[in-house]
């Protein structure tokens, strides 16, 4: 959200933008037609209603969005948290404001069992996962290796850590355990950054933030303020600075929330998970210090070079990412603009939401895909090696398209089993006042799901996968996962002040093999015992599939932490290669496919 040049001017009423004229169309809310590249017998089915998530409904502020906090929006994870084998989803909220000033009750966060039938039953006061404050961001890892996942929830205030009891409920241990930040907190992950088997944390600041001394305040609704005066915008803009000699922010004209550009940023922190249900400290003695207050959004564990030592990657909003190379000591260094991460080609930094990790190129290598503001196209990075990036956002066919869209979650899947990941971007854009300006962009945008062609490029085919996918919304967290266990992938959208968006892949699961693997570490070898961290490696069909089991990532959420593969038309596995994250590796034969498989370090298959 970065602020162009700006000057004063003094506009009556009659000047305001107006509402767009009739049959405008915007590329950002008109659905695409169908795609001759699409595969054929594949759709996304809208579910919301039939499952169950209907009941939850999202809610930030107030609707005109005058403050940052309630553009921002809030994740969704994927997890199974009673260990039956199936995906269960817990939605994050944030607040009204009059619950922010302790006039009503607040809005919970939900947690939605897998009924195993199509259905969710809503569970969150019996588990005790309400949260009940201003969340932002959700995370999955087994901290304490006792085989149940656990979360821990980012948010405007003091976050928690929420202890998977193993008897249905959680206890929020982040007071006890040192993680209890109490700042504004965004994107999370759980890493093994030194390699001792247990679980450290990295959680991500944005703008240091506070509701009895806020910045200025955009308009309250999207109805203009009869005699305003406004800032008019020159030039290009990604966003509303704020200016402490300025009574409040514009873009494009219009009064809207300030930032974050101009607000100090929050902190961001490393914890070091000490064994005993406590952590550590560590971001100054690491090196991982948020020295210039950037706004951080999301954040990834990968291993960048592949030397077996996970790396961070920050995607930070209107300012460069960090990136922090592990040096095996405790110790990172910072080597965003050196990688080629931090910036785009131009070397101009984006307002950076959404990241998304993975080997779209079958090279062996992870790739990045980020989300950003409108009027500035989503960006593609290539992975070299040797800690060298390359943009190839406008040769893969990701410029143009992407630039009226303002993206939030972001996510690699292999939609089809085709055996090559294709791009989700979750889409909305930021001030709901921006639809009256004729312009090509809206505030609520459809989906966009870019299919891979194998060739280095991606197309749009969300033309033709049906209304869930085309239907506008205003999306930010999205996860990805196998919610019913046929081999499709399935999307989750949670929706700033709506119901959230559960889309059924249907025919994924036909369309293309597949193997989905479920793995196991063993702590006494100095491996989380959830696996976070490694590194899996699926040789079929005459190419080789780079997989990870991984937290965080996406935009504030957490998709399916087993591994996915799509294999096309191969009806067997060649070779399955795993990197633990001990550094050990390990060859396991897979008796089919079309299944699920359960693999524990060092014995291999085990169901």
């Amino acid at each position: 959200m970065i602020a162009g040049i700006i000057c004063w001017v003094l506009l009556s009423p009659a000047l305001w933008p107006q509402q767009r004229p009739a049959g405008f169309d915007r590329p950002t809310q008109t659905p695409p037609p169908p795609s001759p590249h699409a595969t054929k017998g594949v759709i996304y089915e809208d579910i919301t209603g039939s499952s169950g998530l209907n009941r939850f409904r999202h809610t930030a502020g107030d609707p005109g969005k005058p403050y940052l906090p309630e553009i921002t929006g809030s994740g969704v994870a994927l997890f199974d948290y009673d260990r039956d084998g199936w995906l269960d989803i817990y939605l994050v909220n944030a607040l009204s404001r009059a619950a922010e000033n302790g006039q009503t009750a607040a809005p919970a966060a939900a947690l939605f069992r897998n009924n195993r039938d199509g259905k969710f039953t809503d569970v969150t006061r019996k588990a005790g996962m309400g949260n009940h404050r201003w969340g932002n961001g959700v995370c999955a890892g087994d901290f304490d290796n006792d085989g149940w996942e656990d979360l821990y929830v980012t948010n405007l205030g003091r976050n928690r850590l929420y202890r998977n009891n193993g008897d249905g409920t959680f206890t929020d241990l982040a007071e006890r355990a040192g993680v209890a930040v109490d700042t504004w907190s965004t994107g999370c992950a759980f890493g093994d950054y030194d390699r001792d088997g247990l679980l450290d944390l990295y959680v991500a600041g944005y703008v240091d933030f506070d509701w009895k001394h806020p910045p200025p305040a955009g308009e309250s609704s999207a109805v203009p303020e009869a005699g305003a005066s406004i800032l008019a915008t020159q030039g290009p803009t990604m966003g509303a600075a704020y200016d402490p000699a300025a009574p409040f922010c514009t873009f494009l004209g219009l009064r809207v929330a300030c930032g974050p550009r101009g607000l100090k940023g929050a902190p961001d922190f490393l914890f070091r998970n000490n064994g005993d249900g406590r952590f550590t400290n560590v971001t100054q003695r690491a090196g991982v210090v948020d020295g210039k207050g950037y706004y951080g959004f999301s954040v990834a564990w990968v291993d960048l070079d592949d030397d077996g030592w996970l790396d961070i990657v920050v995607a930070n909003d209107s300012v460069p990412n960090y990136v922090y190379h592990n040096r095996k000591d405790g110790t990172f260094e910072e080597l965003g603009m050196l990688a080629g991460l931090a910036t785009n080609a131009n070397g101009r930094e984006q307002a950076y939401m959404g990241m998304a990790v993975g080997d779209y190129d079958h090279d062996g290598r992870a790739d990045f895909f980020f989300t950003t503001f409108s009027d500035d196209s989503y960006t593609l990075a290539r992975n070299n090696g040797n800690l060298d990036f390359t943009e190839v956002t406008e040769a893969a066919g990701l410029g143009s398209v992407t630039l009226p869209f303002l993206g939030w979650g972001a996510e690699f899947l292999d939609y089809d089993n085709d055996g090559w990941l294709d791009i989700l971007a979750a889409n909305g854009h930021t001030y709901p006042q921006i639809d009256r300006v004729g312009t090509s962009t809206s505030y609520r945008q459809r989906t966009l799901l870019f299919r891979n062609l194998q060739n280095g490029r991606f197309v749009d085919v969300s033309g033709s996968l049906g209304a869930g996918l085309t239907r506008p919304k205003s999306s930010r967290g999205a996860a990805v996962g196998d919610l019913f266990n046929n081999g499709s992938l399935d999307i989750v959208l949670n929706n700033l002040d709506d119901s959230p968006a559960l889309l059924g892949n249907r025919g994924g699961g036909r369309a293309g093999h597949w193997i989905a693997l479920k793995l196991a570490g063993d702590p006494a070898l100095k491996t989380p015992r959830d696996a976070t961290g490694t590194v899996v490696f699926c040789t079929a069909a005459g190419f080789r599939q780079r997989g990870e089991v991984a937290s965080g990532r996406g935009y504030l959420s957490q998709s399916d932490r087993r591994v996915h593969f799509g294999l096309g038309s191969a009806t067997q596995v060649e070779r399955l290669e795993i990197r633990w994250p001990n550094g050990s590796r390990e060859t396991v034969t897979l008796p089919g496919v079309d299944r699920f498989f359960e693999i524990v370090q060092g014995r291999g298959v085990v169901r």
